[in-house]
């Protein structure tokens, strides 16, 4: 028997942007051809009739939020003038779905409309770049970081702008179906299969522009398919025939992250992959992945993951398939 479907409710209003309501939309859609789990996806609204995007053309949300009292997640994916105070109906039923543990997820500027109900206050969250120092001057309770790609608090998750947005429904979608079907879905949406939250909102310089970086891509491209092989920077550095400084200034450039931290999210991730497609042994994987042991794996994957590779496989080997 097929598990019962995950609701998402995702809240339209008038004046929305449409790309910022595709973003769940896309993710969360009726995916089954591509192997993924059906999903029950709910456009809700407070305001009645037609809702006038900033697009200019007219949107239906199919339901009001009265939908909420089922949804398992709720995601605001943006707000329309961070100085218009969010309906207080839409901010008591997101107060009242967070009581009964509901995942409430704000992305761009929905982190405001988060903020404003109070479910970020002590916490750690994070919206578009350009409109981060005004949150944290109107939330002080709530702690503001404006470099990261998205925040995961558990039950509450924020996302920087735009583009970002789509990397924290990947995120969501990586958590519940597993990293095989979330880099399924990317590679469908032709987007990165999987960009850290820790990673920096802007990059400067996202893809090869000069010499030097098309040899970077290619000493990480390289890099990421020989996993199993120890990597120091000075070797890595050496190959893309560069200083040290140099090699690390421009993977923090191309990339966001340091050297060491990208090598990591790329074992991490080829981890999730073997453990979700084969039956081969954790010591095995810990090998194929580079991480030596598998004490190692555990301990880089209990930090990441807040799970064990072990459970993490129980949980999303084949389930898939198994949930179609």
């Amino acid at each position: 028997m097929s598990a019962p479907a995950t609701t998402i409710a995702v809240i339209a209003f008038d004046g929305i942007s449409p790309f910022h309501l595709s973003v769940p939309c896309l993710v969360f859609g009726d995916r089954r051809a591509l192997g993924l789990p059906p999903f029950e996806l709910l456009v809700c609204a407070a305001e009645r009739g037609v809702l006038r995007s900033s697009a200019g053309y007219g949107i239906v949300a199919p339901y009001s939020l009265r939908a909420l009292a089922r949804a398992d997640i709720i995601i605001v994916p943006t707000w329309r003038d961070i100085d218009e105070a969010p309906p207080p109906a839409l901010l008591a039923a997101l107060r009242r779905a967070h009581r009964r543990g509901v995942r409430i997820v704000g992305l761009c500027l929905g982190a405001f409309v988060l903020a404003a109900a109070g479910l970020l206050d002590g916490r750690r969250a994070t919206t578009h770049w350009n409109w981060a120092a005004q949150m944290a001057a109107r939330y002080p309770a709530v702690q503001v970081d404006a470099e990261v790609l998205y925040l995961d608090e558990g039950t509450v998750v924020t996302s920087a702008g735009v583009a970002a947005g789509l990397d924290c429904c990947l995120h969501l979608l990586r958590q519940m179906c597993g990293a095989e079907a979330a880099n399924r879905l990317a590679r469908w949406l032709v987007v990165a299969p999987h960009r850290q939250g820790g990673q920096a909102q802007f990059i400067e310089q996202p893809l090869p522009e000069t010499r030097a970086d098309d040899r970077l891509a290619r000493v990480l491209e390289w890099a990421a398919r020989h996993l199993d092989q120890p990597h120091s920077i000075d070797a890595l550095a050496e190959r893309a025939a560069m200083s040290r400084r140099t090699f690390t200034r421009h993977v923090l450039k191309a990339t966001g992250t340091s050297v060491l931290q990208w090598l990591l999210n790329q074992r991490l991730a080829r981890a999730q992959r073997l453990l979700e497609t084969t039956g081969r042994a954790v010591e095995t994987i810990a090998r194929e992945a580079g991480f030596g042991s598998a004490l190692s794996l555990r301990q880089h994957f209990r930090t990441a993951f807040h799970t064990t590779p072990s459970a993490y496989r129980a949980a999303f080997h084949d389930s898939v398939r198994a949930k179609v």
